[in-house]
């Protein structure tokens, strides 16, 4: 479900996963809400998962929307690599 090089953002509230779906939705962003994966943990079992090219306009939707992950993933391989972002 995750392909290689693809962000995973995870949220702490399945409130909050929703309604960042709905904004990037909102702005036709290429996104899909998803169980979240088991290596990583979430306290709601939901995740937002988008492509390398779409990270910029994903992250800026996020900001300005105030719905900041608490974490971003890429995945690389078998494993996910915590990344920083600008929130």
């Amino acid at each position: 479900m995750v392909n290689d090089g693809d962000y995973v953002a995870i949220f702490n509230s399945v409130h909050r996963v929703m309604k960042a779906e709905k904004h990037l939705k909102e702005q036709k962003l290429q996104i899909l809400l998803i169980p979240a994966p088991r290596a990583l943990s979430s306290d709601c079992g939901l995740a937002i998962r988008y492509g390398a090219g779409d990270r910029e306009q994903v992250e800026g939707v996020l900001r300005t929307a105030g719905l900041a992950p608490e974490e971003i993933y890429l995945k690389s391989g078998d494993r996910y690599l915590r990344v920083d972002s600008e929130f």
